[in-house]
């Protein structure tokens, strides 16, 4: 071939995912950096086989710059793993350079060029004897290249294959398992697939290095979990995400650009991983995988199940009754991911999670991801308080269909309105003026509705604005300050200005919030 043109990049796609797939379990055996997972072969595939796919969907007649794009934005979706993150970035860094030109040698030398580059840039702290090292050896070989594509597509392949040999020798951990790096084994074929598709010389199999001795999976030292997630973010928040995980774990690639990042990080707080992605926009696919999963049993409840997150002993205890599994955690904190995967493996194979909190929904999320690659059935329901989790589990029916059971449970928290009263400890703007330090707030819904004085006036005004014509419950929550007190004056108030409306209390023992408001 003289120009690399799009039916070639199809081509070269389909036939590196192709080779992928055949080979990942070799790939798989070589995995002992940075940890021993056994994954990688079969994360290299999931991400070129979702770049294939991408270009599977264009239309026959696609340009270059329109399929270039294609192929990176779908091993951008589909990246799996540490090094089918670092894989994806190179694609986008040949995306760059080949979407804008002809496809002959020359352009493909800076397309390699600009592969290795940006894959480089999205590593926090790149290792020799990787991927990024088989990169920079073809970028390098192919520098003063001819400028025919079919020179520049087997000197490149060369190149790989002598930088993949000498991977062993430059990671000690690779030496110790007498094996080279799996993320560049994979690489190196997906490049020697390039040579192929340019050259017409595919011969049906690469050869993947076996390893010198039997590796055997050892002990995972470092952090606990990788966490992996698409991001909706602008480049400003993604900056500042970076240094945030950066300080949270290790193996740290971000990649990606124009609004839309793939994230993966190692660390030992998942849910902290996630809460900072929130932070930066809008996380989604959240994947969290214990890394040692091998050495950890799992030990599946049988049947259907509800976690309740709950804060407070008195809420803790309410849940349980109703037949919850019970996450405790601190008022105004997040419980960490792993009690909440716990607790979710211990409720049932068809399972419920209410978070009862916005800020637990993330870690809520990931849990119930990591839960379904154990076959668990999960479902969260994203109660935004207690009393909603309370109206939730109130209509929970385990005989009815799981998916039945989730929409009735989801409908009965929706149209619970929440609210609740509080002591403000410092000065500051709300959505119904300025307070100061010891004013009263009510808060509908997360908004501060009402500054007043006195708890028992701000409670029962409060309730009154929640009410509807069509109210029929009101739920009471009391917490530690005088919630008791404040209970029983609402409830007396309700007895006179609306008979029609049933009143349930329950001691919740929260701290921070006296009364917790539910109203349906």
């Amino acid at each position: 071939m003289r120009l690399l043109d799009s039916g070639a990049v199809r081509r070269w796609s389909r036939l590196s995912a192709e080779v992928l797939g055949r080979a990942r379990g070799e790939i798989d055996a070589l995995n002992v950096f940075p940890v021993p997972d056994g994954d990688t072969g079969t994360n290299l595939h999931l991400t070129m086989l979702s770049a294939a796919e991408a270009l599977d969907g264009l239309p026959a007649e696609a340009d270059a710059a329109r399929t270039w794009r294609a192929l990176a934005h779908g091993a951008l979706l589909g990246a799996r793993g540490n090094s089918g993150v670092i894989v994806s970035q190179a694609l986008r860094g040949m995306a760059e350079v080949l979407g804008g030109a002809a496809g002959g040698g020359r352009d493909l030398r800076r397309g390699l060029a600009r592969a290795a580059e940006t894959a480089r840039e999205a590593v926090a702290r790149p290792v020799e004897g990787t991927v990024l090292s088989v990169l920079a050896a073809v970028a390098h070989a192919v520098e003063g290249a001819s400028d025919e594509l079919a020179e520049v597509a087997r000197g490149a392949a060369s190149a790989a294959r002598a930088a993949l040999g000498r991977t062993t020798g430059q990671l000690e951990a690779l030496a110790r398992g007498g094996v080279v790096d799996a993320g560049a084994a994979g690489l190196t074929l997906i490049v020697e697939s390039l040579a192929a598709v340019v050259t017409g010389s595919y011969a049906g199999r690469y050869e993947v290095p076996a390893p010198a001795v039997k590796v055997r999976p050892a002990p995972v030292e470092g952090p606990a979990y990788e966490v992996m997630y698409l991001l909706e973010a602008d480049d400003a928040a993604v900056a500042a995400l970076r240094e945030e995980l950066d300080r949270l774990g290790d193996s740290l690639v971000v990649v990606g650009g124009d609004g839309l990042w793939n994230v993966h990080v190692h660390v030992d707080d998942a849910g902290a991983a996630v809460e900072a992605g929130t932070r930066a926009g809008r996380p989604y696919r959240i994947r969290v995988t214990y890394l040692d999963a091998p050495a950890r049993p799992h030990r599946a409840g049988h049947g259907r199940g509800v976690v309740a997150v709950a804060a407070g002993d008195g809420i803790a205890r309410l849940f349980e009754e109703a037949g919850a599994v019970v996450v405790r955690r601190d008022p105004g904190t997040s419980p960490p991911l792993a009690p909440v995967l716990e607790a979710i493996r211990r409720a049932g194979t068809e399972v419920v999670v209410l978070p009862n909190d916005t800020g637990v929904n993330a870690v809520a999320l990931a849990a119930a991801e990591t839960a379904r690659e154990d076959g668990v059935t999960v479902s969260v329901v994203p109660t935004r308080s207690t009393v909603q989790g309370v109206a939730a589990l109130a209509v929970h029916d385990p005989l009815r269909r799981f998916d039945d059971d989730v929409v009735a449970m989801a409908d009965a928290a929706g149209h619970t309105r929440h609210g609740h009263v509080w002591v403000a400890d410092r000065a500051a703007m709300t959505s119904a003026g300025v307070c100061r330090p010891g004013d009263v707030l009510g808060v509908i819904d997360g908004d501060v509705a009402l500054i007043g004085t006195a708890l028992p006036d701000v409670a029962v005004e409060i309730t009154s604005r929640m009410l509807s014509a069509g109210s029929e419950l009101v739920t009471l929550i009391t917490g530690l300050g005088g919630g008791e007190e404040l209970a029983h004056v609402v409830a007396a108030h309700l007895a006179t200005a609306r008979p029609d409306v049933e009143v349930a209390v329950h001691a919740g023992g929260q701290g921070g919030y006296p009364l917790l408001i539910g109203v349906e």
